[in-house]
């Protein structure tokens, strides 16, 4: 059963919750108790930089014409189909560690 914190929210929930913009995850970055959890943190960061690799690879097919506007889309459903995987992963209390991503967001959970 997922361990829930003072606030009644679960581990789990409050992991997945931080995926759903990057407002829940410096919130839960900033409040305590979520901000001494390394599970919730690690989720947090996580999505800090997802999505700012979106925004990066967004601007960047966004200029190159033709080639980059075709595919832009593809780009999009790809980091969808990870945001889905890891908003699941989290509400089932696993940290799904996306290449690159996970490895930066595990040292700021953990620092």
């Amino acid at each position: 059963m997922p361990e829930a914190t003072q606030s009644g929210l679960s581990d789990n929930a409050a992991g997945a919750l931080a995926y759903v913009t990057i407002i829940p995850s410096i919130i839960f970055l900033v409040m305590e108790p979520y901000n001494k959890n390394p599970f919730i943190r690690f989720h947090c960061w996580q999505n800090i930089f997802l999505c700012i690799a979106c925004v990066v690879i967004d601007l960047l097919l966004a200029f190159i014409p033709f080639v980059g506007w075709i595919l832009l889309p593809l780009a999009g459903l790809g980091i969808l189909v990870i945001w889905i995987i890891a908003v699941m992963k989290a509400y089932q209390g696993q940290k799904f560690m996306i290449p690159v991503i996970g490895a930066l967001a595990e040292k700021q959970a953990n620092a």
